[in-house]
């Protein structure tokens, strides 16, 4: 099998259920080993295979049996009964922190992990300046990881894991902790090893996510395999079994959304600019990818709710602004461009906007003059297409201009939960279309027998 990673053949993991711990003891005295037990199939019979190179993904619901796949193929569970082939050098992300040492340093684990992966001291001191580098912990590495906040947990993990060159690598939910920027660094150094023939297999609730950067997918239900195909067919048949919304619950999300259509959400008004422009005074130190003249400067950026409060998650169909505070640092001729660029956690382009867009116009601008800028907008996503959205932004002197006053990439990061309602068609977005039910009668004549929906907004 030299194409071959990982091959699982008749997997089965069964756990004894004990009504009572006293049940346990009696059961192993019985004279004529009566059982007290009740079998849980945590897997059952599980068998696919998995090609060198691949991205699979792993979807099922909590308790599907996902971990405990990934812990036998890793090695940290042993199974009840079938086997598992792995053709490579593994590393894992599994629950956080595991393998670690809490007594022992960053460093010193760093170190660790690596004579556990079989490398000698001498081979992982070449990588821990990449391994820093990633992490990004400061001085933190020096300290016990019982210290260890989980997101520097995860950030530590995830940069070493990445950096043994593994042939495979396997992560559970681990990334699902600390900040968001990290995670989106993470999905974007995925992405770049998938080109170095690496086979990555991961956990994940992102439908989104899995669908992107995963090629083949695998559902797993109450232990056993559902699906093991395209992730596109298997993605989708996940989220066909996995509605369980209410006849009622759909009438109320229903009436909801049909009230936030008619809302209309006042813009901030001129007197406001005084109360919503902000200077972060460590504005200019966050971002490193950033670049252009400064004439034209954002000194903040936040992402406010309807009610005017600073946040960075909020639920589909939730109407949110990205404020930006500007300064100018000169004299500037009139026809400045601002815009904004929206991406998902895989990197892909969701949405973009600017002046140009929409015929704004800005006039000359004086020196130390004072501005907000802002971009009012719904995230009209489908059922099971949540995660975290990166925003960049931009000021030019013309739209077709290749020079920026100002430009910073990942300025903003926003996490998206699941919509209460959604119905279940494909896709990434939810547009409410006009819909006409057309019929054809025997005289030949075409007639509109009524308009099942119609969006305020079409």
């Amino acid at each position: 099998m030299p194409n071959t990673a990982i091959k699982v053949s008749h997997l089965t993991k069964v756990y004894k259920l004990y009504d009572k711990p006293i049940d346990r003891l009696k059961e192993s005295l019985h004279p004529l080993k009566k059982k007290y037990h009740k079998d849980f199939y945590a897997l059952n019979d599980v068998s696919f295979e998995i090609k060198k190179g691949e991205t699979v993904g792993i979807i099922g619901k909590n308790g599907a049996g996902k971990s405990t796949l990934l812990k036998i193929i890793t090695g940290v569970l042993t199974p009840s009964s079938g086997h598992v082939h792995v053709n490579g050098r593994i590393a894992s992300l599994l629950e956080l922190g595991a393998g670690f040492n809490p007594e022992y340093t960053g460093i010193e684990n760093i170190y660790l992990q690596g004579t556990l992966m079989g490398y000698s001291h001498r081979e992982m001191k070449s990588k821990i300046d990449e391994i820093l580098a990633f992490a990004d912990i400061g001085d933190f590495v020096h300290q016990p990881v019982k210290s260890y906040s989980s997101g520097m947990y995860a950030r530590l993990a995830f940069s070493v894991a990445i950096n043994v060159e593994p042939d495979i690598l396997i992560v559970d939910e681990a990334l699902s902790v600390g900040d968001m920027y990290f995670q989106q660094k993470c999905m974007d150094k995925i992405i770049s090893m998938q080109k170095n023939n690496i086979t990555f297999l991961f956990v994940s609730h992102s439908i989104a996510q899995i669908k992107k950067v995963c090629k083949k997918a695998i559902f797993i239900q109450n232990g056993k395999l559902i699906a093991h195909g395209e992730s596109l067919e298997v993605c989708d048949l996940y989220l066909n079994q996995s509605s369980t919304i209410t006849e009622k619950e759909k009438q109320e999300a229903i009436a909801k959304s049909e009230s936030n259509n008619d809302k209309i959400l006042q813009p901030i008004s001129s007197k406001d600019v005084v109360n919503f422009f902000r200077i972060d005074p460590d504005f200019d130190k966050k971002y490193t990818e950033r670049s252009g003249g400064g004439e034209f400067k954002y000194t903040a950026v936040d992402i406010y709710n309807d009610k005017n409060q600073i946040i960075s998650e909020t639920k589909t169909y939730e109407t949110i602004r990205v404020v930006a505070s500007c300064i100018s640092t000169s004299k500037i001729a009139k026809g400045l461009v601002a815009g904004l660029l929206c991406r998902d956690q895989n990197g892909n382009d969701m949405f973009a906007s600017n002046f140009n867009y929409y015929n704004i116009a800005m006039d000359e601008i004086q020196e130390n003059s004072k501005f907000i800028i802002e971009w009012v907008f719904d995230f009209p996503l489908l059922h099971g297409i949540n995660g975290i959205y990166t925003f960049s932004i931009g000021a030019k002197p013309h739209p077709f201009e290749n020079y920026y006053y100002d430009r910073i990439f990942n300025v903003a990061v926003l996490k998206i939960y699941n919509p209460e309602y959604a119905d279940h068609v494909g896709g990434l977005v939810y547009i409410k279309p006009k819909i006409n039910i057309l019929q054809h009668k025997q005289n030949a004549e075409v007639d509109s027998m009524s308009t099942v929906f119609e969006s305020k907004n079409a």
